[in-house]
C-alpha cells in the first residue's frame, strides 16, 4: 500500500559515458535519497530517460531500484508507450519486475482527445492491480488530463494520484473543487512547490531532489506543516535551480546539479549530449550559488 503523501523523487538512470546503465550509480542515488528522508521513489520517469531504454533495460532499473530500497520505501515506475497494447503489456510486467505503483504517461505516440485519454488510462488500469499515478503534462505532451477527464475515471480504483504540471496553480484548487478528496495530487514542477501544498497538494514528484534530497524534504516538511515563513526562505535559495526542471534539457541539467553536489555521473544516453560553453555555464553557476547558500544557511543553523 503506498502512502500518498511526501516527497517522490523522479529518479535519473546512471550512465557510464558511452551510454550504458550504471547499475552501482544509479542504485547508490536511490539509497541516498531514501537515507534523506523521501517517502517514495519513481524509477524510470522523464527524468529516467524511459523512452530511451529497451525494455530489458527498463527491467534493469526497476529490479536495481527495488533491490536497493529493500521495503523502506514505495518504488513506482513510469511508463511510457505509444500504443494501448504496449502499454498494457509494460504495466503488466513492470508488476513482475517488483514496481508497487506506475506512473502512467499519456500516449507517446498520438495527442489524445479527452475520450481517449480517458479510455488510455481506463485500458491500462486494467492491465494490472498496480495503483496508478497520472503524469499530467501537457507542455511537453499535448495532452491535458482536465478535472473533467479526471471525472470519467473517478470510478477506476487502480487510479489514485495525479501528477500536476500544467503549469497552472488554478489547477489544484480546480480539481479539489471538482473532484474533493477523490485522487491525491501531487505537485510535478519543482518551481511551484510551495504554492501547491498551500492549495492542497499531498505530495511532490520533484526533479532537483536527486541534487538536494534533504533540503526538499525538509522544504515540504515545512510548507506541510504550514510554517510558510522559514519555507520561502529555503525556497527562495532553491528556486533558481528549481527552474531549471522546467526546462526541455532537464535531464542533463540535473544530472549535471548531481555531479556538482555529490558527484554522480553526468552522462545521458544519445541523443541528449553533454552541456558544453555557456549554457554548461549557466547551469554551473545556478547550482554553484546554491551550493554557497545553502552552506552559509547551515552555518547560521549551527551558530544560532
Amino acid at each position: 500500500m503506498i502512502s500518498w503523501n511526501g516527497v517522490f523523487p523522479a529518479v535519473t538512470t546512471k550512465m557510464t559515458e558511452d551510454g550504458c546503465i550504471d547499475v552501482e550509480a544509479t542504485q547508490a542515488s536511490v539509497d541516498r535519497l531514501i537515507r534523506n528522508g523521501v517517502s517514495g521513489v519513481i524509477m524510470l520517469p522523464m527524468l529516467g530517460e524511459n523512452a530511451s531504454l529497451a525494455l530489458a533495460e527498463r527491467e534493469t532499473v526497476i529490479r536495481a531500484g527495488v533491490e536497493v530500497a529493500d521495503g523502506r520505501v514505495p518504488v513506482l515506475s513510469g511508463l511510457a508507450e505509444t500504443n494501448l497494447s504496449a502499454a498494457k503489456a509494460s504495466a503488466k510486467a513492470y508488476q513482475g519486475f517488483g514496481a508497487q505503483g506506475l506512473m502512467v504517461f499519456p500516449s507517446l505516440g498520438y495527442k489524445t482527445d479527452a475520450r481517449e485519454t480517458a479510455a488510455w488510462y481506463r485500458g491500462i488500469a486494467s492491465a494490472s492491480s498496480l495503483p496508478i499515478m497520472i503524469y499530467n503534462n501537457p507542455i511537453a505532451y499535448g495532452v491535458d488530463v482536465t478535472p473533467s477527464v479526471l471525472a470519467e475515471l473517478a470510478d477506476v480504483p487502480e487510479i489514485a494520484c495525479v501528477k500536476e504540471e500544467t503549469g497552472d496553480i488554478r489547477r489544484i484548487t480546480d480539481m479539489r473543487i471538482a473532484l474533493g478528496d477523490r485522487f491525491h495530487l501531487f505537485c510535478g514542477v519543482d518551481d511551484l512547490i510551495v504554492e501547491s501544498v498551500a492549495l492542497g497538494a499531498t505530495g511532490w514528484v520533484s526533479g532537483m531532489t536527486n541534487a538536494w534530497p534533504a533540503e526538499c524534504v525538509e522544504l515540504f516538511g515545512l510548507c506541510s506543516a504550514g510554517e510558510f515563513e522559514a519555507a520561502r526562505r529555503l525556497y527562495h535559495i532553491l528556486t533558481p535551480a528549481f527552474h531549471l526542471d522546467t526546462h526541455v534539457k532537464l535531464v542533463q541539467y540535473i544530472k549535471l546539479a548531481e555531479h556538482l553536489v555529490y558527484g554522480a555521473p553526468e552522462w545521458t544516453r544519445a541523443p541528449r549530449l553533454p552541456l558544453i560553453g555557456d549554457e554548461r555555464a549557466m547551469v554551473t553557476g545556478t547550482i554553484e550559488a546554491a551550493k554557497t547558500a545553502l552552506a552559509a544557511r547551515l552555518d547560521r543553523n549551527v551558530a544560532a
